[in-house]
């Protein structure tokens, strides 16, 4: 089994499972009210997860936001004040951090997670939001549905508008890939970069025309791309060239993990995981992750100290034991 000794989170992005998950609340369904606490609140739809200290912060559906002080083993429901669907979560250190989601909202806490404020909230726009990055604690972008793009210089306090192409494709996932690189993932096979911490952005060409859902940046110039149908592609020169990867499956790719320089997790829907052990070269299927999962979606992984990793998916939080 691999090992998940010295990971790191990805950027990585499960934006699929806001269309192919039957259980997902459509576009503006949800209500402003706070999200209500529930015992099985672990083992309903999660999207995203961050570390946050020593913690784990995981978001997902009805505005369920999750915190466990153990790796996983025991979870704390938060008190949020929406029951928007929670697609994405950064956390900048262990205490202040952002989720975003359905009806345009964002949600900021200053604990680590315990307790959460509205900070946007849009229902009106009919856009949900469904990825946030911070550079710092002021500056920060979140994206989401039709083009939807905003940032803040303020911590979050306050957000712009911003429009970076044309074409109102879904904007899927934030990649950041050095102090002033990053790209952006979406729909229809749109991939962006920017060179300049996001002040600016250019539309690179995409080897597929279908939807990105996750990227993995190894460092400034080596990027995966990981989407529909199995999709998965890598790129040396920052997007300028890409390489296919063969996955073996037609499941829809959600996003990667880096376990280690050249190791890496993907996961995907119809509980797709597969390995890496060549920086993305090439993935296959670990012969001892395959027992642990079902065919239920998997969003993400998150690693743990202990070498253990935390999946999340249509079945809410999983851990699975520690490598050997």
């Amino acid at each position: 089994m691999i090992a998940a000794t010295t990971g790191t989170l990805s950027g990585l992005h499960r934006r699929l499972l806001l269309g192919v998950f039957a259980c997902l609340l459509p576009f503006g369904a949800a209500s402003a009210q706070p999200a209500v606490q529930a015992r099985l609140a672990p083992q309903s739809l999660l999207l995203d997860g961050a570390s946050a200290g020593a913690r784990l912060v995981v978001v997902g559906e009805r505005g369920h936001v999750l915190v466990s002080a153990d790796g996983g083993a025991s979870w704390k429901q938060a008190r949020v004040p929406v029951r928007s669907l929670l697609t994405a979560v950064h956390m900048h250190d262990e205490r202040i951090g952002w989720a975003v989601g359905h009806d345009a909202v964002i949600l900021r806490t200053g604990d680590g997670g315990l307790t959460w404020r509205v900070v946007h909230h849009a229902p009106e726009e009919e856009r949900p939001l469904l990825d946030v990055w911070f550079r710092d604690e002021r500056n920060g972008f979140a994206v989401g549905a039709y083009g939807y793009f905003l940032s803040t210089a303020d911590g979050g306090r306050t957000w712009k508008p911003r429009t970076i192409d044309k074409d109102d494709f879904h904007l899927n996932a934030l990649v950041p890939a050095g102090p002033s690189r990053l790209f952006i993932a979406g729909e229809a096979g749109a991939i962006y970069r920017s060179d300049d911490g996001g002040a600016t952005w250019r539309k690179l060409s995409s080897p597929y025309a279908g939807s990105w859902f996750g990227a993995l940046a190894l460092d400034a110039n080596r990027l995966l791309l990981l989407g529909l149908r199995g999709s998965m592609y890598r790129s040396e020169d920052g997007g300028e060239s890409w390489t296919k990867v063969s996955t073996r499956t037609k499941a829809t790719l959600t996003g990667a993990l880096r376990l280690k320089p050249d190791l890496m997790l993907v996961t995907g829907l119809e509980g797709t995981l597969l390995v890496s052990r060549d920086g993305g070269r090439s993935v296959s299927v670990d012969a001892a992750l395959k027992p642990l999962t079902s065919r239920q979606g998997i969003s993400m992984a998150l690693a743990l100290s202990d070498g253990g990793l935390v999946l999340l998916g249509e079945f809410g939080a999983k851990r699975l034991p520690r490598a050997e």
